[in-house]
């Protein structure tokens, strides 16, 4: 079961979508011939200075059919890597950041508990493990639609780097990755699980619709208008400023070293959230920064 939740530890965290770094060597770049380019997409080319080749990809934490049938495009770039890259690596010890010692039947109301119990039904956990688990947790696990495997598309490309004999590497420690979590109170993560505790999953299902014709659009503008509006809308502004700076901007910082050092190296492919692509602190920006050249490439279909 921790397994699982390691798992969907890689889940959209908030609705924010997960973005991918593949970065590979001009020799090998050669063996990409001819993919054209466009003005939007989540795929994207990056070039050093010394004329190295990367790509830049958006993924999307989710077991959708719609995103798991990679494109030809992203298959050719992930065989043609030398190491696999993503915020956390599936086999991380996360337990210790997922469980609690104080059981959440002391923290709720009654109504709440029952509807924690009905949502740990719907998505077929046991309530004696709900109970355990940290608010934030169980806040972004309620909030996706029901998961038919643990196979989301992140845990996909990093099954398929070690089937290709790829080196796997982690961007982040578990620590550094749930650090922003850790750092926030009772009080807000249990805002965080009453925001989604008030929603219908009608209204749940209908947002997941929105960010994945978004995905699928490339739209990553849109990815991150849904990201505003279905996350900041539902918290009080002050933690969601404070979540996203965690969540995002700080974390920017490190994971763009991270890249570029391993991109200085060998041919990289890596993979972290689509919401820290985009903006001044994005990824995009800060790749530009430290010398990519930076455009966007069609996902072509197989």
């Amino acid at each position: 079961m921790d397994q699982l939740f390691s798992f969907k530890s890689l889940l959209r965290g908030f609705f924010s979508v997960l973005a991918m770094l593949l970065l590979s060597q001009s020799a090998i770049a050669r063996d990409i011939p001819n993919i054209p380019v466009t003005e939007n997409g989540m795929l994207w080319k990056l070039e050093s200075r010394q004329g190295t080749i990367s790509y830049l990809f958006g993924t999307i934490h989710t077991d959708d059919p719609r995103v798991t049938n990679l494109t030809e495009s992203v298959t050719r770039a992930l065989e043609g890597s030398d190491v696999f890259l993503m915020e956390i690596l599936p086999s991380s010890d996360t337990a210790p950041y997922f469980m609690r010692d104080i059981s959440l039947d002391q923290l709720v109301n009654q109504q709440e508990l029952e509807k924690v119990f009905e949502l740990a039904d719907f998505h077929v956990i046991d309530r004696d493990l709900v109970l355990r688990m940290k608010p934030w947790l169980l806040a972004m696990v309620f909030d996706l639609p029901s998961s038919q495997s643990p196979y989301t598309l992140d845990v996909q490309l990093y099954m398929q780097a070690q089937r290709a004999g790829k080196k796997v590497q982690a961007l982040e420690s578990a620590s550094e990755h749930f650090g922003a979590l850790e750092n926030i109170s009772r009080e807000e993560q249990l805002l965080m699980l009453r925001s989604v505790l008030a929603r219908s999953q009608e209204e749940k299902e209908a947002d997941f619709e929105r960010l994945i014709s978004a995905y699928e659009a490339g739209d990553l503008r849109k990815v991150g208008e849904l990201d505003e509006q279905m996350t900041g809308d539902t918290l009080p502004k002050a933690l969601w400023d404070k979540l996203r700076v965690k969540l995002l901007d700080e974390r920017n910082v490190l994971m763009a070293e991270r890249i570029e050092s391993a991109a200085m190296k060998k041919a990289v492919f890596a993979a972290v959230g689509a919401a820290h692509l985009p903006g001044e602190g994005g990824l995009i920006t800060r790749m530009r920064q430290k010398g990519f050249k930076i455009s966007p490439v069609q996902l072509l279909s197989h």
